[in-house]
This record gives structure tokens, sequence and C-alpha cells, in this order.
């Protein structure tokens, strides 16, 4: 297949743009133009935005997650490769169905609202989704962080972690992704190649679930790969060694 040299990166819940700032460096150093846009109502310094809600953040949904990245792919030369992490990579699955990706990559990918999760997945993310909350949004404590996302790296290095990527999440996107019926997919339907990562330490998104999310594909026709990387968390992108993930998306997507 003809190769775009151009690369859209999508962040995932609980996070905003500011956690691809190595991949996208790292990625241009390598040849290739790369887009990592903050979804609606998620722009700005995480410190600052700890501190004040930004104003569109609890009218962001999912399906406002998706048009915005379909919205800019509509305006680039060829269809790009798309790599999204956790809620992302449910958007990445979506923007493959809707025929926008050359490729698709999902890390520590979400599950379409057609595959049940485990409880331990339930458990973990369920105040995301402010059935008990009026607020409008979630924002987790370091606590609720060092389980979900920092729970194979160093004491030491956990509340750095935080300080640098920790957002408030709107509660929107959590529930259109497990209530509305646009969070499905048709995994009958053909597709461009998808790569699925999983991390083996995931709390949020055990790798059970990410090989039951790619085991689900049914076209024949369409490839699907999967790789689990052992001993790595939900902050697979950001934890040490995240280079060699990097890398394994793009030897991938280079030998389609």
């Amino acid at each position: 297949m003809a190769k775009s040299k151009t690369i859209v990166l999508i962040h995932g819940n609980f996070v905003n743009n500011n956690s691809w700032t190595d991949w996208k460096r790292y990625y241009e150093q390598k040849g290739y133009i790369v887009y990592a846009p903050a979804n609606p109502g998620h722009e700005g310094n995480p410190a600052e935005l700890r501190k004040n809600v930004h104003p569109e953040l609890t009218k962001t949904g999912f399906i406002d997650v998706v048009n915005n990245i379909a919205r800019l792919i509509d305006t680039l030369p060829d269809k790009p490769l798309v790599i999204g992490h956790s809620m992302a990579g449910m958007a990445t699955l979506k923007l493959v169905e809707m025929g926008k990706a050359a490729a698709g990559v999902s890390i520590d990918g979400a599950p379409p609202k057609n595959v049940f999760p485990p409880f331990s997945t339930i458990k973990i993310a369920l105040g995301a989704f402010g059935f008990f909350s009026g607020k409008g949004y979630f924002m987790g404590s370091r606590e609720w962080y060092n389980k979900a996302f920092f729970n194979t790296l160093p004491e030491a290095e956990r509340s750095k972690a935080f300080d640098a990527i920790a957002v408030p999440e709107s509660h929107k996107v959590s529930k259109q992704l497990v209530l509305n019926s646009f969070s499905n997919i048709d995994f009958k339907k053909s597709h461009v190649p998808l790569l699925f990562i999983g991390g083996g330490s995931d709390n949020i998104f055990p790798p059970r679930l990410t090989q039951n999310i790619a085991g689900r594909y049914r076209d024949e026709g369409s490839r699907v790969d999967i790789k689990i990387f052992e001993n790595k968390s939900h902050f697979i992108c950001g934890e040490p060694g995240w280079e060699k993930v990097a890398d394994y998306v793009l030897n991938w997507y280079e030998s389609l």
C-alpha cells in the first residue's frame, strides 16, 4: 500500500495532547508530518486546567472527539495513520470504520459499546461517568491516577507524572462511549489494517479486553494484528520505554 507520511495522534480521557509531546517530536524526527490536537475542551496547560476547568469541557462528548478529528483529516492531502490511546483507541476504530484512515492503531483502547468490559474496568472507571456527580466532569485524585495510570512507575515518579498530564474529563465522553449507538462498531465491515496494542499491567483496560476487541473483527480480507507489551501500564505511551512502543507501531505501519 502507498504510505501516507502523515500521522494523527489522538489523546484519551483524563489527559490532553501534552501527553503526546514526545511521540510527536519522535515521529517528526523520522520524517513524518504529525498532528496531535487537543480534544474539544482540553486545550491548555494541564496544571492550569486543573485549577480552572475549560469552559467548553462539559459540553464535549465522544461524538465531538471523533468529529473533531474527522474534520482535521478532511483538510489533509491524504488519509493519515491514526493512533489513539485509551478512549481514543475506540475513536480510532470509529474513524477507521468511517473510512478516514490509511491504517489505525488502538493503544490500551476502550471497548466499543457492543463489547462489554470486565468488572475491573467498570470498578476503576465508574467515577468518570458522573452518575453520582453534579459537576459535569471528573478529576481523578493522585491516588486514582497512581492506580489507574502509574501503577508500574516507581513511587518517586508518580507525582511528577500526575503534574505533567492529569486534567479534568467530561462525563459526557464516557457516557456517550457506553450509552450512544454511535459508539458501536460494525465488526463485519471490511477495513484498513488495524493494530491493537495492550499493556500487560494495564489496570483500566487489561490485555484480555484488548484481545477480546481485536478478536471481534470478522472480515477475512482485512488485517488485524495485536501486540501485548508485558509490564506496561495504562501510561504505556509515557512511561520509560515508550520509544519501543512507538517504534513497534511505525515498523508495523511501514511493513504494510
